[in-house]
């Protein structure tokens, strides 16, 4: 067992390959695509400094390098909480981790200034606090990862509630700002709103990475983590304190993306065929399917570009309803 979960056998290292080998064709085809399309050769160039393009530069590398950093951070968090709770259901996003950080994000844009620093302390805070009360609520004489996912889809139905009340509390112009960012974007984002983001990122990675053999064996099951030297504890809070962060990080600059989290870890784990959901394949596999979306959500109704949570959603959608029906059946 390697970082990230990554795990010695033929099969695995050919998919995290081609997963590797997708998201840098996919990134390549985002770096060509825009209002004028350009050449694989032309955009070397750019990058190689030959031929300088501000336009695949400063704009679509921003925008790819965001959709594969932020493609990571999701598919982590995903495989992060479905190891929690064991349970595929048990995504940032389905048990309401995605909209307490919109609510401290809505917050900070509400009742503050709305700054860039204002919106990621606010996401962050806004997920953390959600995460303890479902975290307290659920620990009743010992950890329960479906009690767990069950408690998370009540307090995410409540705190969509009370979004929806801030939102039509709000000023117009407010109001029409938190509804458009509440879709997901990644429109307009430039290289200045990505350095803190991606820092923060890889310093929760790095944590995360630190961890990857502890949170495998952690999904093998409690006895099998507990005789190997797993303290549980304290694994469960580096999980949840990084699934959050990891969530809350990107929710402060695209907002709410939907459903990565949730589709990632498990596509990935069939591919990989392992046991639990291995760290790495998720990731990976989150950052193709944002990459996707993105391109998806530019070229559906061009030259209108979608926010790429339009895209996820409705991907996702089918494959929540896809997933609840293979669950309904197992039981």
């Amino acid at each position: 067992m390697t970082a990230l979960g990554i795990r010695p056998e033929p099969r695995f290292a050919t998919v995290v390959a081609a997963l590797v080998a997708g998201t840098l064709g996919l990134a390549l085809l985002g770096l060509c695509h825009g209002a004028s399309w350009s050449s694989p050769a032309e955009v070397f160039a750019a990058l190689a400094g030959t031929e300088p393009s501000v336009v695949i530069v400063e704009w679509r590398l921003s925008r790819v390098t965001a959709a594969v950093v932020f493609g990571l951070a999701l598919g982590v968090a995903g495989a992060l909480f479905q190891n929690l709770t064991r349970n595929p259901l048990g995504s940032p996003d389905v048990i309401g981790l995605d909209a307490g950080a919109y609510t401290g994000a809505l917050v900070a844009l509400t009742v503050l200034s709305g700054t860039s620093s204002q919106l990621a302390a606010g996401s962050v805070l806004g997920g953390l606090i959600v995460a303890a009360v479902i975290y307290l609520l659920s620990f009743d004489r010992g950890f329960s990862g479906l009690r767990l996912v069950v408690i998370g889809i009540g307090i995410n139905a409540m705190v969509t509630a009370v979004n929806s009340w801030i939102v039509l509390r709000a000023e117009l112009e407010v109001a029409i700002a938190a509804v458009g960012w509440s879709a997901g974007s990644l429109n307009g984002v430039g290289w200045s709103d990505l350095w803190i983001p991606f820092a923060v990122i890889g310093v929760l990675l790095a944590l995360i990475t630190a961890g990857a053999h502890a949170v495998h064996q952690a999904a093998l099951g409690d006895s099998v983590a507990v005789t190997t030297g797993v303290r549980l504890d304290r694994l469960r809070l580096l999980m949840v304190f990084v699934g959050v962060g990891c969530t809350a990080t990107v929710t402060s600059v695209a907002g709410p993306i939907a459903f990565i989290a949730l589709a990632a870890p498990q596509i990935g784990r069939r591919l990989a065929g392992s046991p639990g959901v291995p760290l790495l394949p998720a990731a990976l596999t989150g950052a193709v399917l944002l990459l996707g979306a993105d391109l998806v959500a530019q070229v559906l109704l061009a030259p209108v570009s979608l926010p790429v949570g339009v895209v996820s959603t409705a991907i996702g959608g089918g494959y929540l309803i896809w997933l609840l029906t293979k669950e309904v059946r197992r039981a």
